[in-house]
Order: structure tokens, then C-alpha cells, then sequence
């Protein structure tokens, strides 16, 4: 494992600008595989899941190229596969989109139950239950899902409105772009990642209405045709910056972060005492004192995002009161809480909430970041605590983060990563 070194009480200042949204891009993808065609995609991420989705899509035979450094050029005309690598699969949960493509435009689709960050159940019934609700027959065999269906027909597809599942609602959509008929499909998630991939689908030739709603129509079409496209900023790396921010006591802009997809966020920081400035195309942050306590409950959007629960727990934690954390979407979100607890948080948790007492310093200590999101949380634990925070299983955070280390640093951070048996080094992370 890769180990990050952070020396903290540096508040940081400066500017830092976000990077193409990783569970967006991922959707993107995995979209292409619909398109008989090429279809350009700009600003993905430089990060690792990012890479293991062009591996699979390489795999069902689509070519992949890199234009540039964050472009990339898919030409799936001829997909000579219609089972997903296991062993790709099993390394993130995005991976099972491809289901959706391959049941379209094969008949068939063949993927494992996915993989990645343990931090709950997430179970894959909707997206099956939306499938069959297209004329699809479904089974598991030996670990794997199958879907075939001769020809998709258009249905009526109702999703949990509590959950409003972002990956279902895609999946679903993407089976759809291909059925004969109209497909509704109710409870839609309104996530920007799923407004983001149904309006690629439609720039592709599909015909997709109610977006961003609540019940989504998609009404299907023969063939899609290529289209170049563009990937949007990383709300969750913005809010992970801008949360860096306040837990230092600092001053930055996050260049690329979108306020409308931030709300609830922002609401919560300026609750926690944080002066906020919106501007066309950056938000930026500031705070001088200890943060007031706050508290939150996680939601499908437009509510407070999941991904961004264990960074908010680390400034409740520095809060001058008592805070809540309520999670409603993940039963296995607080994998993190023990290692704040060995860094001096006082966090309680009780069923599916955190119940935090801040304190004005936390303390360095050896960590251990057990997923993506956990890494982040316990990276802004060190930049606010007091001596050196060793945090271990640093490649959990090439998932969804590019270059956070060498981002930190621009902003003043004295953090660095050592790679496994070398030296100390500013680690970048590159394909």
C-alpha cells in the first residue's frame, strides 16, 4: 500500500481547479457502447476507475484511443464480446453499466456481480427489475447476471423514491435508447451524472424528454450516430476542496465547481459559520475561526450527497458543539470512524447516525483509509491536526481523485506520498 504523509496546521490559500466528474464520466463509457459509431469524450478524469472502464469496454471490442491527456475517442462499431472480465468488473460497482449497452445493442449481456468501496449492501435489483419490466429474461448464473431479450420493448419502470437509484435510472435508460416504444421510468434519479449521460444519449440521436425530473420518458430509436461531448466538473472533488478549506481555516477557490449541483453543501458550510462567494465559474471559501456545529442528513440529489459524508464528519468534528450525520443511503458508510477516533474525533455512532462532539485540535496518527471517500476524510483529518498523519492505503484515492496530493500542495499543504518500499515523492497519478 501507498502511504500519504501530512504535516498539518497549514491553512490553505489559493486556487485549484476540479477535475471532469469521475461517476459521471464512468456512465459516459459505458454509453458509448450504444453507438455503432465513434464518439468523442473530453475532460475524463486522470484517475483509475476511469482506466479500468476503458480496459473493459477494450475487452467487448470497442477501440479506445486517447486524443490528449483527457480525450478520448471510442469507436464501438463492432463489439465482439458480450460478457464483462470479471476481474475488471470486481475492482469498482460502475463497472455493471455496461450491462444496460450490451443487452441493447447484443441481445445479451453478461456481467459479475460488481465490486468496489465497502460501504454498503447497494444492491442491484432495480436494475434487474428495470430490465425484466423491458421483456428481458434474467438470471444469475455462477456469480453472474444475465440479461437477454430478443428485441427490448418500451415499459413502465418504478424505482424506489427513497433511494432514486442514480446507477438503475441509467442503466434502465441506456436499455431503453434502443426498445421498441416508449419506456417511463418513475422515480428517476435527478442526479447531474444522470442528467449528464441522458443528455449524451440525445446528442447521440436518442429521444429522452423529462430530464432532470422526476419521471423520465425515453422513447426508443434504431440506431444511435456519434457525437463528441464534454465531461462536467467534479462536484465531489469540488466539495472535498472546499471542505479542505474551511477544516484549515483557509481561503481558496475552486475553479469548475457548480454551485446548482452544491446546494445543499453550501448550505451546510455556511451553517458551520464558512463565507461563501459564488462566482460564474468558482466558489470560493473562507473561514478564520472554529466551525460552528451543523447537522446533516444525506439524500439523493438534491440533497446532501453520500460521497461527501466523511469529509463533513471531519469538520463537525473540529465544531465548537455537538453534530449530526445521518446517512440514508449507505448502511456501511462509517468504515471511517474508528480512525478519526484514533486521531482524537469523538464521534458516537448509533444505527445510521454519527453523533460528533468536536474538539478545537485533532492529533496525527497512523490511518488507515479503507475506500475512496474514507481516504479523503482522513487526508483533511491530517492537513487540520496537529503533528504528522500517516494515512496507509493512499491508492484508494486514485479512484476519484487526480492528483490530490499535488493539488493539496498548490494550495500551501505540506503533504507528501510514498510510494510502497521508496522514497518519499509528490505523487501524480497518470495511466
Amino acid at each position: 500500500m501507498d502511504t500519504i504523509y501530512v504535516h498539518g496546521g497549514v491553512p490553505l490559500h489559493g486556487e485549484v481547479r476540479v477535475s471532469g466528474t469521475k461517476n459521471g464520466s464512468l456512465a459516459l463509457l459505458a454509453s458509448a457502447l450504444l453507438v455503432p459509431d465513434e464518439t468523442v469524450i473530453e475532460n475524463l478524469p486522470d484517475v483509475a476507475d476511469i482506466g479500468t472502464m476503458v480496459e473493459i469496454l477494450r475487452t467487448l471490442g470497442a477501440k479506445c484511443d486517447f486524443l490528449g491527456p483527457r480525450t478520448l475517442r471510442i469507436n464501438a462499431s463492432e463489439l465482439t464480446s458480450c460478457e464483462a472480465p470479471e476481474e475488471l468488473v470486481r475492482r469498482m460497482r460502475a463497472s455493471f453499466y455496461v450491462a444496460g449497452p450490451l443487452l441493447a445493442r447484443c441481445g445479451m449481456g453478461c456481467v459479475p456481480r460488481p465490486g468496489g468501496c465497502v460501504i454498503g449492501s447497494r444492491p442491484i435489483d432495480y436494475h434487474l427489475t428495470g430490465f425484466r419490466a423491458l421483456g428481458a429474461e434474467v438470471v444469475e448464473e455462477h456469480g453472474f447476471v444475465v440479461a437477454r431479450a430478443a428485441r427490448l420493448y418500451g415499459g413502465q419502470v418504478f424505482l424506489d423514491p427513497r433511494y432514486r437509484s442514480v446507477g438503475a435510472t441509467v442503466n434502465i435508460m441506456m436499455a431503453a435508447v434502443l426498445a421498441d416504444g416508449t419506456t417511463l421510468i418513475e422515480n428517476a434519479s435527478r442526479d447531474p451524472d444522470v442528467v449528464q449521460c441522458a443528455r449524451f444519449l440525445n446528442a447521440c440521436g436518442a429521444r429522452i424528454t423529462g430530464i432532470g425530473g422526476a419521471a423520465m420518458r425515453v422513447t426508443g430509436v434504431d440506431r444511435l450516430h456519434g457525437a463528441r461531448f464534454a465531461a462536467a466538473p467534479d462536484r465531489m472533488e469540488a466539495g472535498t476542496f472546499l471542505m479542505a478549506a474551511a477544516a484549515t481555516r483557509g481561503d481558496v477557490s475552486v475553479r469548475g465547481a457548480r454551485a446548482t449541483d452544491l446546494m445543499q453543501l453550501l448550505d451546510a458550510l455556511r451553517q458551520a459559520g464558512c463565507d461563501i462567494e459564488i462566482g460564474r465559474n468558482a466558489v470560493r471559501l473562507r473561514l478564520s475561526g472554529r466551525p460552528r456545529p451543523f447537522d446533516v442528513v444525506t439524500a439523493p440529489f438534491p440533497g446532501f450527497p453520500t460521497d461527501l459524508h466523511p469529509p463533513t464528519v471531519v469538520l463537525q468534528a473540529l465544531a465548537s458543539g455537538r453534530s449530526i450525520m445521518e446517512e440514508t443511503i449507505f448502511e456501511a458508510r462509517f468504515n471511517y470512524a474508528d480512525e478519526l477516533s484514533r486521531m482524537g474525533a469523538r464521534i458516537h455512532i448509533k444505527g445510521n447516525t454519527a453523533i460528533t462532539t468536536g474538539i478545537p485540535k485533532l492529533s496525527g496518527a497512523p490511518v488507515v483509509a479503507t475506500d475512496l471517500r474514507a481516504g479523503a476524510a482522513l487526508a483533511l483529518a491530517g492537513l487540520a491536526a496537529e503533528g504528522e498523519t500517516e494515512i496507509n492505503g493512499a491508492e484508494h484515492l486514485d479512484r476519484g481523485y487526480e492528483n490530490f496530493v499535488g493539488k493539496l500542495r498548490e494550495l500551501g499543504a505540506d503533504v507528501v506520498r510514498r510510494a510502497e518500499g521508496g522514497a518519499r515523492l509528490n505523487y501524480v497519478y497518470s495511466r
